[in-house]
């Protein structure tokens, strides 16, 4: 077998049912996951970035995934300081417009989805510290993940290398307190298992934003001669304070208060999951035929939250209530097979993915009158179950032109049901389905001029339909969900270059997505958020990621995003709850409840104009690594039409990291210390987009300090 052959073979696994991401490993050579042979991070035809474990452990407590994404250009994951809202996640600007949860953006813990078939994820449940590595694709080859999939997200544990066991305690500003303890270890016959479990909580630098977290996973693996099984098994569980955005006014008057509703609706939320998993891959040693893989999920997920919703509004027949609750049951079925030839290799599969969701509305308070006691459950206001279903086939091939030369082909095709079944008729009929097919084609080449440089080129298309909240209501009050409400599609390009050299390394990206019927919010008033369709939108930029190493003892990051994200055509839109616009129709409300235009050149909510990550270090034998961090971002918009701006702004951090070896054969402590926001800045370090009270601004977490102790032994 020739050496590009192999290298062709190790390159399409992006095919799996559960695609698997390259790790970009400095100058060395790296594994990909599910393949036979090793490969060169620059040797793909797409835009790939690894987060290591020692990025993760160095990069705060390993509570928020945004901790260690500050180093991945073109993924912008911000830290809403609320636990009750998840992070604000996007790519390139694809999932801008979540205002809770993620969408636009696929998700993966240890290869089983956190993202549903309707396209929303969420990634609280992540166990950050008992990952070996985080895997982070944007641009056009992410479409082969299907539905929604703007970029990905993959988090992987790794089988056990040695026996351990391990223990951590953290402290930090704001209350924030964490235990954890884990255990790895061989126990024969090609078995390996690996638990852990943490307790973190915190008070939070605003009133009203305590949260408290509870996770726990297993791994157990086996593996025989030409098989290998994994069983995971994971449990989260997180109750939470809801301390809202703030307005332009308030957060101009005091940026670390909280909004009043916080407290007089009392809103929180609390979500637990619990979810089981097995893979199974099969080598085949002789003929095309080279690998098997089986991958079956399934869970339960239940969340209760409590809105800040008046009465006022909440007695509008239509509303739904102030408070959401729901029980979640998922699973999923992937498989694929990949054969290899002396030049060509291909691999294709199937994917079916299920959500069922038992959904309830109520009131938010018990008594009504004047003075209405809020924040506990009061009547019913809704009661359905909603279904989500995705069906994909897929197949890749790559072709070997030359030695140097290499053509991508691949295609992802299936469709996404959604649909509704109202018990609760006192307000309308909200029954109904809708049903998006597509199919995903991309292309990618390679070129190799040089040792160490490669030149590369792809172009995809891409979709997002609409979520199973997208198509909840439908527009002025009426019965139904929302079936006119149609999927985004994206037609994306990039073109870059990769240099990897004896001191350093350089990836640099220019990208452009045509996108057509970007969802966006239409209107929303008591409870009922309204989502419509705009026209044409674009997203074009570029990105830097670098490394270098200055001196034996200096070494240093860059990770720089631009992005120009911005309506191409006008449309009609609302400023205020209560506003409404008639679908296909002229606007039924005037004065101030008048719909409004959003303007074509208008940013797109959500996104910024750019991002910096930089990064200097000196690592001593003697003292360990010290480092200085700058953390920047563009200002961002909070609504579509424009009518206001978090300002951009810029921080600085301090970390020290050393591991002391003690006197016990076998034992370590490791020690991390970071001082972030150094200078005690002032801004928003999020938004909440459209929000249609207009408390869009999330205050960044002021001045910070943490320490973390961590005592590992060999067992």
């Amino acid at each position: 077998m020739t050496n590009s052959s192999w290298a062709l073979r190790s390159a399409c696994v992006a095919a799996l049912a559960l695609p698997t991401l390259v790790l970009a490993d400095g100058n060395g050579p790296i594994f990909i996951t599910g393949s036979l042979a090793e490969r060169a991070a620059s040797e793909v035809p797409y835009s790939v970035t690894v987060i290591d474990r020692k990025v993760l452990r160095e990069s705060g407590p390993m509570v928020n995934l945004s901790e260690a994404m500050a180093g991945v250009p073109g993924f912008v994951v911000s830290n809403r300081s609320n636990y009750a809202q998840d992070l604000q996640i996007n790519s390139r600007g694809f999932g801008a417009r979540a205002s809770f949860g993620v969408r636009g953006v696929r998700l993966y813990e240890d290869g089983i989805p956190a993202t549903g078939p309707d396209g929303q994820g969420q990634v609280a449940q992540f166990d950050l510290a008992g990952a070996d590595r985080i895997e982070v694709l944007r641009g056009p080859f992410s479409v082969l993940y299907g539905n929604s999939s703007g970029g990905v997200i993959s988090l992987e544990r790794a089988p056990v290398r040695h026996n351990r066991a391990e223990g951590e305690i953290d402290a930090g500003s704001f209350g924030l307190r964490q235990l954890r303890a884990a255990l790895a270890r061989k126990l024969g016959a090609g078995l390996d298992l690996s638990v852990s479990a943490s307790a973190m909580g915190i008070d939070g630098f605003r009133p009203h934003s305590a949260a408290n977290r509870r996770l726990a996973s297993l791994r157990l693996g086996w593996q025989g001669g030409h098989d290998r099984v994994t069983l995971l098994v994971s449990h989260y569980a997180q109750p939470a304070q809801d301390p809202l955005g703030l307005t332009r006014a308030l957060f101009n008057a005091d940026p670390l208060q909280t909004a009043s509703q916080a407290s007089q609706f009392d809103t929180r939320k609390a979500s637990d999951q619990t979810q089981i998993g097995s893979t199974w891959k099969h080598r085949f040693d002789e003929g095309a035929l080279r690998e098997a893989r089986v991958t079956a999920y399934f869970g339960s997920r239940s969340v209760s939250q409590f809105q800040a919703i008046p009465a006022a509004a909440e007695a509008a027949a239509t509303s739904p209530g102030g408070v959401v609750a729901f029980d979640r049951s998922f699973d999923g079925l992937q498989a694929s097979l990949r054969w290899a030839w002396e030049t060509v290799d291909l691999q294709a599969g199937l994917a079916a993915d299920d959500q069922r969701d038992a959904r309830k509305g109520y009131l938010n308070y018990t008594t009504g009158g004047a003075n209405p006691n809020y924040g506990v459950q009061g009547a019913l206001r809704r009661n359905e179950t909603d279904f989500a279903h995705s069906r994909d086939a897929f197949a890749q091939g790559e072709w070997a032109i030359s030695p140097t030369l290499t053509a991508s082909l691949g295609v992802r095709s299936g469709h996404v049901t959604l649909a509704s079944k109202d018990y609760f008729l006192a307000n309308g009929d909200d029954s109904g389905s809708s049903r998006f097919g597509y199919t995903n084609p991309v292309a990618g080449l390679r070129w190799q001029p040089a040792r160490g440089l490669q030149l590369y080129a792809s172009a995809a298309r891409g979709i997002e339909t609409p979520t199973l909240n997208d198509v909840a209501y439908l527009p002025n009050g009426q019965a139904g969900i929302n079936t006119g409400l149609r999927p985004q599609i994206s037609d994306q390009a990039e073109a870059g270059v990769k240099w990897r050299g004896g001191t350093g390394s350089l990836d640099f990206t220019v990208f452009q997505a045509k996108v057509a019927n970007e969802i966006v919010v239409e209107s929303s008033t008591g409870g009922r958020t309204v989502f419509e369709n705009a026209p044409h939108t674009m997203r074009k930029g570029f990105e830097i990621g670098a490394g270098w190493q200055l001196a034996p003892a200096w070494h240093g990051r860059l990770a720089l995003g631009v992005l120009g994200a911005r309506y191409r055509q006008s449309y009609l839109s609302c400023a205020v709850s209560g506003c409404a616009v008639a679908a296909g129709a002229h606007p039924a409300t005037t004065g101030a409840l008048a719909p409004v235009t959003v303007n074509a050149g208008n940013q797109i909510a959500g996104t910024q104009r750019g991002s910096l990550f930089a990064e200097l270090a000196r690592t001593s034998a003697a003292w360990g690594e010290g480092a200085i961090e700058l953390h920047s971002a563009g200002r961002t918009a909070p609504n579509d039409t424009n009518s206001d701006f978090a300002g951009g702004w810029a921080t600085a951090s301090l970390r020290w990291a050393r591991t002391v070896a003690l006197a016990d054969a076998g034992q370590r402590l490791e020690v991390l210390a970071r001082i972030d926001n150094v200078f005690n800045r002032t801004y928003a370090g999020s938004v909440i987009v459209n929000d249609a009270n207009s408390r869009f601004f999330e205050t960044g977490v002021p001045r910070n300090f943490m320490l973390a102790l961590r005592l590992i032994g060999d067992l």
